[in-house]
């Protein structure tokens, strides 16, 4: 025998209402709606809000619990492109510009323009990257004042890698001392091109009479990286020395800075 489905249970007057007004609303929703709308669908390349925000404490505790030694270069580099780009993931930045420039030093001390040439990388980003290279610098120049430059050459020669090694041009510095070989003032002389710098020996001495320097040392780089003395800087460097003398003055070296280290002439035996 089949058995006949149960009767409807009759409904109440506001049962009815609530549930006509829910088709209503239903019905109301769907009409609303565009034709042709889409569900919106992230892009496979875009990263999620929250995709970096635990990636960032975690590296920031790391930071704090075991010290830099504990950080690769391009995570150092993070930590500071986090405060310059808080609404991305920095990571890929930090390993590019680590690729095209070599190393850390050579990201903080890469010129504002070349910087810049990077994708991601602003005008503020690059000016706090800078920012990060004349701190570092101010740092190494301070242990050099008030003290005798040449019990503290291991600085003086940090001092002007930090300063110079990473110039895309060359640039001639002098640093002039007194009788006691403190130093007086750090100056720049003249910016030159890739592999030259135009240098006047009597415009160097003149400078040193004015400051009353007794001492000074030559210093320029070479953006090629290889410290290696050309002729014309052993040329300059005699021609120098010659010019100084009679008045008094005396060179106590010119360093040469490269990327990959420094040459001192004094060392060479060639003053």
């Amino acid at each position: 025998m089949t058995k006949r489905p149960a009767p409807p249970v009759p409904r109440t007057e506001s049962e009815q209402t609530s549930l006509l007004e829910d088709e209503r609303g239903f019905f109301a929703e769907q009409l609303a709606k565009p034709k042709n709308a889409r569900k919106t669908v992230r892009p496979l390349d875009e990263t999620p809000p929250e995709h970096f925000h635990g990636h960032r404490e975690r590296l920031r505790e790391k930071y704090r619990d075991h010290g830099d030694t504990s950080l690769a270069d391009y995570e150092i580099l993070e930590l500071l492109l986090f405060r310059s780009i808080p609404r991305r993931d920095t990571k890929p930045l930090a390993k590019a510009l680590i690729g095209r420039f070599g190393n850390l030093a050579g990201v903080i001390g890469a010129p504002l323009g070349l910087l810049q040439e990077m994708k991601g990388v602003g005008e503020a980003v690059a000016l706090d990257l800078k920012l990060v290279a004349t701190v570092g610098q101010r740092m190494l120049k301070s242990e050099l004042r008030e003290k005798q430059v040449l019990s503290s050459w291991s600085s003086v020669i940090d001092y002007c890698h930090a300063a110079m090694a990473y110039e895309s041009r060359e640039q001639f510095r002098i640093l002039f001392l007194d009788k006691r070989n403190v130093l007086i003032a750090d100056e720049v002389q003249g910016h030159g091109t890739v592999d030259h710098t135009p240098v006047y020996p009597r415009e160097v001495v003149r400078r040193a009479l004015e400051l009353s320097a007794t001492a000074i040392i030559l210093v320029h780089n070479h953006p090629s990286g290889d410290p290696t003395p050309s002729r014309a800087d052993i040329d300059m460097t005699k021609t120098i020395v010659d010019t100084a003398k009679p008045l008094g003055i005396t060179v106590h070296d010119h360093i040469i800075i490269g990327k990959d280290g420094h040459v001192s002439l004094k060392g060479l035996r060639m003053i």
